[in-house]
């Protein structure tokens, strides 16, 4: 499950230098994540979701700021 930022992070309309490497920070960790769980489905799963298996190599061989 993700976490989600606490509304009165969000509500400031110019985020400052710490709330963007926050962000950004954030955003790397959650493609490490999923890409951690995209490498452990099998071909069936993928199907479910209307990947390949060649997608998914693609996909995973990202590196995580990307």
């Amino acid at each position: 499950m993700e976490r989600l930022v606490p509304l009165p992070l969000l509500s400031n309309p110019r985020p400052s230098k710490l709330r963007c490497l926050l962000q950004t920070l954030c955003e790397w960790r959650r493609n490490s994540r999923t890409r951690k769980q995209l490498a452990a489905l099998d071909c069936r799963q993928l199907a479910d979701i209307g990947l390949s298996p060649s997608d998914r190599l693609h996909e995973i061989s990202k590196p995580f700021w990307r």
